[in-house]
Order: C-alpha cells, then sequence, then structure tokens
C-alpha cells in the first residue's frame, strides 16, 4: 500500500464575516450596527459613475436609518495613483471617520483597504509598499464589490499607481476586511465587455492560484476549483443576460472564492505581464489579464500541463486524453470564452504596437512579487516573446 503523501504546512487567512445575499446592500446600516454598534461616522468610497447609477442610495438612506453620518469620496478612478489615495485618506481625516465602506469595483475597494490603514495612522504610504510593512492598527472596513472579478473584497492586497505608468502593491493582512458583502443587485447594469472582462480575471486568478509555485495548498486549491466551476458555468450567461441575478450572485462568490485562493496562493506571470499595459495603455485590468492569459498559459505549460489539466476537467469536461491535450483544451476554452463575449483578443486591438514590446517586456519584469510565483521561470526574453505572441 502505497504511503499517503504528507501535506505541505501552509498558513490561510481571510476575511471572518461573509454575506453572499442579492439585495443585502439595502441593509447597509443594519450589518454596520451589528458588527459595529458603537461607530457613527462613515465612509464610502466609490467611483463617480457608480454612483450617479443610484445604486448606492438605498444603501445611505440605511446607514442613516441606522443613526450613522454619511460622508461620500467618490473621485476614485481606475489604477488609483497615490494622489487619490492620500485625498481620500484627507477627506477621512477630517471628517473624523471611524468605519470606512468600499463599494465599487477593486480600484474603489483598494483605496478603502488604503484609507482605513492611513487615517488613523502617521504611517507614510511610501514606507507602506510590499510585503508585511503595514504597522499599527486600522479602522473597521466593510467591502462591497460592484464586479465580478477582482476578489478585492476578501484580499490583503491594494494595487496603486505610483509613477506616469508603475504600479505596487501593499500586501498585509491589516488590509483584510472585517466584513464582505456580495449583492448581485449591485452588479445587474454592468455592461457585457465588462462583465467578461472581470470574470475572465477572476478565472485567472483561481488559475494562477491553482498553480502558485510557492503556496499552493489544499484549502486554495479547493476554492480555486470552485471559483473556476462557478465563473466559467455562469460568465457566458451573465453577459448575455445581465439581469440574470442568479448568474450575477454565482459570478459574484466565483469571484470572492477566487480571491480567497489567490490571497493565499498568489499570482504570477500572467499578473506580472498584465500591470504593464494598464499602467501603460491604461487598459482595464481584467482585459489586460485575458490578452496575455493564452499565451502565458502556453508558456507554462512545460512545467505546468499536470495542473492545467486537472482544470481543463472543470471548465472544458470533455477534454481527454494526455495532460498536454487537456491543456490546449484549457487554453482553447479560455480564448472561446473571451471570442465569444466580444472583447478585444489581441494587443493590437487596443492601441499596443510591436514598438512598444520592448517597453512593456522591462516594465513586467519589475514585477518580481508577482514573477516568483510562477511555475517556470520567466526571462525578459520570454516576456517580450509572449508579448509578440499575443500581438
Amino acid at each position: 500500500m502505497t504511503a499517503p503523501s504528507p501535506i505541505t504546512s501552509f498558513t490561510f487567512s481571510t476575511v471572518p464575516h461573509l454575506i453572499s445575499e442579492a439585495g443585502a446592500a439595502k441593509r447597509l446600516g443594519t450589518i454596520a450596527a451589528q458588527y459595529f454598534p458603537n461607530k457613527r461616522r462613515a465612509l464610502i468610497v466609490t467611483d463617480n459613475g457608480f454612483l450617479k447609477t443610484g445604486l448606492v442610495d438605498a444603501s445611505i438612506a440605511d446607514l442613516r436609518n441606522c443613526g450613522l453620518n454619511v460622508s461620500i469620496y467618490s473621485d476614485v478612478v481606475a489604477d488609483p495613483p497615490e494622489a487619490v489615495v492620500l485625498s481620500a485618506v484627507a477627506e477621512a481625516r477630517k471628517n473624523e471617520i471611524d468605519l470606512v465602506i468600499g463599494l465599487g469595483g477593486g480600484s474603489s475597494m483598494d483605496v478603502a483597504k488604503l484609507i482605513a490603514v492611513l487615517a488613523g495612522s502617521e504611517q507614510e504610504l511610501q514606507t507602506m509598499y510590499g510585503i508585511g510593512n503595514v504597522k499599527g492598527s486600522r479602522l473597521p472596513l466593510i467591502q462591497i464589490p460592484t464586479t465580478a472579478g477582482t476578489g478585492s473584497e476578501v484580499t490583503p492586497i491594494s494595487i496603486v499607481t505610483t509613477g506616469a505608468t508603475t504600479k505596487m502593491g501593499v500586501v498585509s493582512p491589516h488590509l483584510y476586511a472585517d466584513v464582505a458583502i456580495l449583492d448581485a443587485e449591485l452588479t445587474v447594469g454592468l455592461p457585457p465587455k465588462v462583465t467578461a472582462a472581470t470574470g475572465i480575471d477572476a478565472m485567472v486568478h483561481a488559475i494562477e492560484a491553482y498553480t502558485t509555485k510557492l503556496k499552493k495548498n489544499p484549502l486554495s486549491d479547493m476554492l480555486a476549483r470552485q471559483a473556476l466551476s462557478l465563473l466559467s458555468d455562469n460568465i457566458l450567461v451573465a453577459c448575455k443576460d445581465g439581469k440574470n441575478l442568479a448568474a450575477r450572485q454565482a459570478m459574484l462568490l466565483g469571484a470572492m472564492l477566487a480571491g480567497q485562493s489567490f490571497a493565499n496562493a498568489p499570482c504570477a506571470a500572467v499578473h506580472a505581464l498584465a500591470y504593464p499595459i494598464g499602467g501603460i495603455f491604461h487598459v482595464p485590468h481584467g482585459l489586460s489579464n485575458s490578452l496575455v492569459l493564452p499565451h502565458v498559459l502556453r508558456f507554462n505549460a512545460p512545467n505546468a500541463a499536470p495542473l492545467y489539466a486537472e482544470l481543463a476537467h472543470i471548465v472544458a469536461p470533455g477534454a481527454t486524453g494526455s495532460a498536454e491535450a487537456r491543456t490546449q483544451a484549457l487554453i482553447d476554452r479560455m480564448d472561446d470564452i473571451a471570442r465569444r463575449t466580444g472583447i478585444e483578443t489581441q494587443l493590437r486591438q487596443v492601441g499596443i504596437a510591436e514598438s512598444d514590446l520592448d517597453r512593456l517586456a522591462d516594465n513586467a519584469m519589475l514585477q518580481t512579487r508577482l514573477l516568483t510565483n510562477n511555475p517556470r521561470e520567466v526571462t525578459r526574453s520570454d516576456a517580450r516573446d509572449i508579448y509578440a505572441a499575443a500581438l
């Protein structure tokens, strides 16, 4: 009888309280009072576009009905620069905020995390970049995603644009929220292409967590598989019928499970190569990931084919044959999803030319936090070749 393989030691952290319920955001004040009964001054962090939808109005009304003063910071932009973070922190301090609520896409939730750790601290933002550099305490934090993509509501990571094009990450257990609320009613207005790009972003999180080199573990694996199942079963339905609440709620749950997975088994080369596309060319993050995904999978296959083959059973259940054949089925299925949703599939479609590839490759090699997790080492030449294949 073969002896069982020993399970490698690992740690796993996540948000302590999760609420998955269509319509839950309308009870935001009640939820806040339940978890934080002594808090009186809330700051909602969002973007102007979402604020204009009116979907935040019921949440604001319930907070006020429950006795909380509500301030709103709505100047968040995609790929938020340091200036946005610092102006939001100044707003929080001015209003003596004691509860932070991120309500929006990944950028709004990332800014909310940093407000929570900076508003009551004297630590400078610049000293927080990297892993484990946040000191002191933070304000209570509720996160409510309005896209099914980043998983930011359950990750300890905040991404900031630090220069004209470069991005830096703050990674710390301090950034885990206290409560995450998944409410599909907030996502029904997402256009199909945004639904597609954010959904593929979540699928990338699951795929990369499952194949990460350094911190792969049984719990993150389980979450990644369940996330991929929910996302692959529902993404085309959610794109075709945006008002399908069941599909929308499944997408939110899948994105959250993928977030829990990659928060503990971190992402790798897909994200490393996607960041320069977003930073330099202002391509949305999910689409940036989708553009390089099949080419990074193909590059990684010599090292990761057995694991990719396991995931192929989830997203392409008819796949058979060798690990390499099933890996190709996974790549083909992800490519098929992108094409059927109508999002761009080539870098040239988002304004990138061959003359840009060297700059992209140089920038990608700076993403050492991510590249170190990749199942196959990526050289600068490799990165340029992957971009060339994606062109």
